[in-house]
């Protein structure tokens, strides 16, 4: 028996096209963290011009903001969650993890055996 076996599920939310998924949430995460949408993706080996591209896009299918930026100056420019983003992300997390609780409880139940 192998008792690693377990599932793996990635929550992607469509309209016509994907329109969000793990991989833009990350990046929200991470423009929460560093306050940058620049540091957030260097912070994920990610080029900024394929972030700002891949945040572009999510809020073109979507049709709100995700993120306000403030220009340089003293303290620098930087980026913050738009409100609708910030309850965005919110919902897509708790969505994540409470289809998660049940896919593992149904796994389980449908798999025990196995494990």
């Amino acid at each position: 028996m192998n008792t690693n076996l377990h599932p793996v599920i990635s929550i992607r939310l469509f309209n016509d096209d994907k329109c969000f998924g793990p991989g833009i949430a990350q990046l929200l995460e991470r423009v929460k963290e560093h306050r940058s949408l620049r540091a957030a993706a260097q912070s994920m080996d990610m080029a900024y011009s394929k972030a700002w591209t891949i945040v572009r896009r999510c809020e073109a299918a979507l049709g709100f903001q995700l993120l306000v930026y403030t220009t340089g100056g003293k303290n620098g420019g930087g980026a913050a969650l738009t409100q609708e983003g910030q309850d965005l992300l919110d919902a897509y997390n708790r969505y994540c993890r409470r289809l998660r609780d049940q896919a593992d409880a149904l796994f389980r139940e449908e798999f025990g055996a196995f494990l």
